[in-house]
């Protein structure tokens, strides 16, 4: 058999287990017991360890058996002995295939290797667990779904935090923060291109308002955005930034807020003060603005402001009423790569009250 074949045909447990003692040079064999190698420590813990191993020696059930191994592994787990614990429990599983308590050896293997920075490994053993071993029940806690959360704060690759994130939500729907869950799956199938999956995680994330998702104080209001948008006819929308300030000039020179009300974004539109911040529902616009309008005539500034970029514009007015007499439009460049023929035009998308700081 050619060395491509054996390779193929091994577990991946063996494999892993081989790659390992390969590198450490042990051997797997768990007839020696207490072999010399794992006794290591203080001579307190070497004395426990002996005992231990001794113990293992002997004939016993299942439920024996888990509980011996798994003191031994936490003995080098708290000594920080992070090298005998993978290589203990590597050996274990590659010689006792069967052993029902396998999946959390090797939850410990990969809680080793992660403890030793060896992330890549650790996910390959998470993986293993979650793809190739029955769930285990250790002290009230799934191993699966401690496995899960672990790949996902390990793991860079969005296309496989999707899956680990669809997992949860389908399998542990009651244990984990769904909320958070949902919306950064959103989050993931963004940064994928899958818009149309995103825009479903962000409608499911919707009804747990007041969540708050680790690193997105936003997150609410950021989801509502892209679904009211998506929901929307989007006919207020411009090619360019220049088509649009050029109508609501026209509008304001002809005195006319009707006329300059249509320009405004249909969803999403807000007015606030500068103060006010940007997450603010308070701030979601619900008036009238022809009653805003001042006796005088409505001004405007010739040019956008200087701090205006290639992705927001600001055009400072005046002339409305005497409690707010200046406002700053506020336009933003669309962001919604769902629709090609949306993506990239502009919005007004608000007001913001008074001088800017």
């Amino acid at each position: 058999m050619s060395a491509l074949r054996f390779f193929r045909k091994i577990s991946p447990v063996w494999l892993l287990t081989l790659v390992f003692l390969i590198m450490c040079g042990s051997k797997v064999d768990d007839t020696r017991y207490p072999d010399p190698y794992y006794i290591n420590g203080t001579k307190q813990e070497k004395e426990i360890l002996s005992n231990l191993f001794t113990l293992l020696s002997k004939d016993n059930d299942d439920e024996e058996r888990f509980s011996i191994v798994r003191e031994i592994a936490n003995e080098y787990k708290n000594s920080k002995d992070w090298a005998r614990l993978v290589n203990f429990l590597t050996s274990w599983v590659a010689v006792h295939p069967d052993d029902p308590f396998n999946t959390y050896y090797l939850f410990m293997t990969a809680f080793g290797y992660e403890m030793q920075q060896a992330f890549p490994v650790a996910a390959m053993y998470f993986n293993l667990i979650v793809n190739n071993y029955s769930d285990l029940i250790v002290q009230g806690a799934s191993v699966h779904l401690v496995c899960l959360k672990h790949l996902i704060d390990i793991e860079d690759k969005p296309e496989q935090k999707i899956r680990y994130y669809e997992e949860l939500i389908n399998r542990f729907p009651d244990d984990i923060d769904i909320g958070t869950a949902w919306f950064m799956l959103g989050r993931m199938y963004e940064e994928v291109g899958e818009w149309s999956r995103a825009i479903v995680a962000y409608r499911s994330f919707l009804p747990y308002y007041g969540n708050l998702v680790p690193g997105f104080p936003d997150a609410y209001s950021y989801a509502k955005q892209m679904v009211d948008f998506n929901n929307s006819a989007k006919n207020w929308t411009f090619e360019s930034l220049g088509a649009l300030v050029d109508a609501v000039k026209r509008a304001l020179d002809n005195g006319s807020t009707w006329q300059l009300w249509q320009y405004r974004a249909r969803v999403n539109f807000f007015a606030r003060s500068w103060a006010q911040a940007g997450s603010d529902e308070a701030g979601i616009a619900e008036f009238n603005i022809s009653s805003f309008g001042g006796a005088g005539k409505l001004n405007y500034a010739d040019n956008l402001s200087n701090d205006s970029n290639a992705n927001e514009a600001y055009l400072r007015t005046w002339g409305w009423s005497q409690f707010t007499p200046i406002w700053y439009f506020y336009f933003r460049k669309i962001y919604f790569p769902l629709d090609p023929d949306i993506h990239g035009r502009w919005e007004w998308a608000g007001v913001y009250y008074g001088e800017k700081f």
